[in-house]
């Protein structure tokens, strides 16, 4: 049965949607299309691209996660230097190890440009910081000076998955200067909406956290407090206004505890537990799911 799937932001706990995949699979489910943010686009893509359940499960068991932490060249050696970097260059890591790797595992399966894929399969969302925009990748390149199918999948996917403060931005340069973009997640991190406004077929969502997961009500005492609360609010209010409880019948929640977004240095047992959560819960939603 073809669907089309959405997957939310959640860095390092992602490793959930592998056991998602492995389920949809043995249930005879296939993607037609397939959005996401941060964490979650790097699944579309991959989706979007070919790459079966058990393909990616090898290549994240292949994978040293803390390869995709690079620092620049004198932070290596002094890492106090970091910390100016993070100021300078607004980011502890480059985050260009991210983007060669997922060009290499993407152009493996014959996608470079979004030229490569079907119209309309896939799309990312990201977080134009210069204009205050939301920006659906590839919908809305055109108003930014950029040929759509020309756009790198890989540079796209980056632009995605640049957590703030954590992953340099992503800098373009459009017909009317600099753009700066950062994590999708900082407007939509659950895009549910993206494909709902021309539906069809069923739309199945999977979602990092519980359900009706509402942020604790929190002390705010200083800056950091004040961040921490700040983001956590952007990230969420979009999407939680657009769930209902329609919407929430075509969600798959899985809630991963203990694991924080950018814990890139979890191992094999962590990995498994996630895959197997994310089998759990997917399988316990599709045996009451609805999908007429």
């Amino acid at each position: 049965m073809q669907i089309d799937g959405v997957f939310s932001g959640g860095g390092i706990k992602g490793f959930a949607y592998v056991g998602a995949l492995q389920v949809l699979e043995e249930k005879n489910f296939t993607f037609k299309r397939v959005a996401g943010t941060s964490a979650g686009a790097i699944f579309a893509c991959l989706i979007a691209a070919g790459y079966s359940a058990s393909e990616v499960e090898e290549m994240l068991d292949d994978l040293n996660l803390k390869s995709l932490l690079d620092p620049p060249k004198p932070a290596r050696t002094l890492p106090f230097l970091k910390w100016i970097n993070l100021y300078f260059r607004m980011g502890l890591y480059k985050g260009k190890a991210l983007e060669k790797l997922f060009y290499r595992k993407l152009a493996a399966k014959g996608v470079v440009t979004f030229n490569d894929l079907p119209r309309g399969s896939l799309k990312l969302i990201a977080s134009d910081l210069t204009n205050g925009k939301m920006v659906v990748i590839p919908d809305d390149l055109q108003k930014y000076g950029f040929e759509w199918r020309k756009f790198p999948v890989s540079k796209a996917l980056r632009m995605s998955c640049g957590i703030p403060f954590f992953f340099e931005p992503i800098k373009l340069h459009d017909n009317k200067g600099e753009c700066v973009f950062v994590d999708g997640g900082v407007l939509s991190n659950f895009p549910l909406w993206v494909f709902h406004q021309n539906k069809e077929r069923p739309i199945l969502g999977f979602k990092l956290s519980h359900p009706g997961e509402e942020m604790e009500p929190r002390k705010i005492a200083n800056g950091l407090d004040l961040f921490d609360a700040l983001f956590k609010t952007m990230k969420t209010a979009h999407d939680e206004r657009y769930i209902s409880r329609k919407h929430e019948k075509s969600i798959v929640f899985i809630p991963v505890e203990n694991v924080s977004s950018t814990q890139f240095d979890i191992d094999e047992e962590m990995k498994q537990q996630l895959i197997d959560i994310g089998r759990k819960k997917t399988m316990k939603f599709l045996e009451t799911w609805d999908c007429s």
